[in-house]
């Protein structure tokens, strides 16, 4: 609604002894005083920077009003605050802290641009600057990393997943795809995991036609992910983790004529089943006696027809039992190039990549990165790399918050806790004040990443 028709006060007259009236009169105020975190953290990474300097600015010149770069960090900063869509700005325009995060004076500046102007950006890329910016997001993430652990990494692991983008409209190459019963998007997220650590971190989102397979894209991925690891982290070894949609031919070639450590899980087929049916005769027995779900591992060597050789296949027997239901049968597979023994490779190794799961739905959940409501498809990959890249600083302020009680919280709740702060902005020639609450209850952790961002005492 336009402000016209919007009341800016409310009176409660018997909520309190006294009435309660709420106003909404407060200038140079705003609800996102605490994002001033991620801004500190863009700095730090270079990330809106590496991002702005892929792009072509093909506009003229004299008719320009905000700078390309200033569309780019309003809607970086606008998605990491919770605002996924360009209409947000026509609330946000005059907002102080987003003027402040994109480098505007937040009280004297002028406004950021409308929503007009935003569709127009995402709507101008060319596949060529998506693809830039798309290298710029990997090479950033890679950087920060190498710095970060210089020469301490023994491995690094390359997670590729799919994931669906239902669509609610006319968008371009949306396809019903009989798998997830919808009309989508697929777009595949890579993440990297270094020596143990818990943390993925994403390093490319690239958006796919709803009726692509899982292959399509991925060798384009590691191809150019494994270079920049390579000349990062010489020493490293790469091991690469899929789901059972890139077991093809052509992946397994490629992940072993660049030397790749593999663990990549196989759909069942007749053949395999075959070979694990004493496994599963032996699993089913265990089941029986115990009442319980009982699981076995084996392997086998294993070439399907468009294979040129033989590779090892790791086998998990499993019958699962739910109290009132028939027990079922639950083989699967595993191929790899490891020596490991098969329990290992598959409960260690493998399933690590449920992880990945996680850091799926804090990019759903957290950040909307499936607010893809464009009907350009260019231009809802440019909204997936935005959403990518807040997502990069979100996962930088968890580095910075290793000390806190934040230290592995979600997005989501980094958000409501450390961004959503009501602050009144004070600007005057020497400097910019945020007065943000004093009761704020957690102060003590904001100001510790803060120090850790490079703040000093004022």
């Amino acid at each position: 609604m336009d402000d016209d028709n919007t009341r800016q006060s409310v009176l409660f007259a018997d909520l309190c002894a006294r009435p309660v009236a709420a106003r909404f009169d407060q200038e140079h105020a705003s609800s996102d005083g605490g994002a001033i975190l991620l801004q500190a953290c863009d700095r730090r990474l270079g990330l809106s920077e590496a991002l702005i300097g892929a792009l072509e600015d093909r506009r003229q010149s004299g008719k320009v009003r905000h700078a390309i770069g200033d569309l780019v960090r309003q809607r970086l900063y606008g998605i990491a605050c919770g605002y996924p869509d360009a209409n947000d700005a026509g609330r946000l325009g005059n907002d102080p802290i987003q003027k402040l995060l994109c480098d505007r004076d937040p009280v004297k500046g002028e406004a950021l641009a409308s929503q007009p102007t935003l569709s127009r950006f995402e709507n101008s890329l060319t596949r060529a600057d998506l693809y830039r910016m798309g290298i710029a997001l990997a090479e950033t993430v890679i950087e920060r990393h190498r710095k970060r652990l210089k020469r301490k990494v023994k491995r690094i692991t390359i997670d590729l997943d799919p994931t669906d983008d239902p669509t609610h409209g006319a968008q371009q190459l949306t396809f019903f795809n009989g798998h997830y019963d919808t009309w989508c998007y697929l777009p595949v997220a890579g993440f990297l995991t270094f020596n143990e650590e818990p943390e993925q971190y994403l390093f490319a989102y690239v958006l796919r036609p709803g009726n692509v397979g899982a292959t399509v894209g991925a060798l384009g991925i590691l191809s150019r992910v494994v270079a920049k690891l390579r000349a990062a982290f010489p020493q490293a070894r790469l091991r690469v983790r899929l789901d059972g949609g890139f077991a093809s031919a052509e992946v397994f070639a490629f992940l072993e004529r660049e030397r790749l450590e593999y663990v990549v899980a196989m759909g069942k087929n007749k053949v395999l089943e075959r070979r694990a049916a004493r496994l599963m005769g032996t699993a089913r027995r265990l089941s029986r006696a115990s009442g319980e779900t009982e699981h076995l591992y084996g392997e086998t060597r294993y070439a399907a027809g468009t294979w040129d050789h033989l590779r090892r296949v790791i086998i998990k027997a499993e019958v699962v039992r739910h109290p009132g239901r028939t027990p079922k049968n639950n083989p699967r597979f595993v191929v790899t190039n490891l020596t490991q023994s098969p329990r290992h490779l598959y409960e260690v190794i493998y399933c690590a990549r449920a992880n990945v799961e996680n850091r799926i739905k804090e990019l759903h959940h957290g950040l909307e990165i499936d607010r893809t409501s464009c009907s350009r498809f260019l231009a809802n990959q440019l909204r997936g790399l935005l959403t990518a890249a807040a997502y990069v600083l979100y996962q930088e302020l968890r580095l910075r918050a290793a000390r806190t009680a934040f230290r592995s919280a979600q997005v989501k709740t980094l958000r409501e806790h450390l961004m959503k702060l009501g602050a009144w902005v004070e600007s005057s020639v020497r400097r910019i004040v945020l007065h943000l609450p004093a009761s704020c209850a957690h102060r003590h952790d904001w100001q510790s990443i803060a120090t850790n961002l490079g703040a000093a005492p004022a």
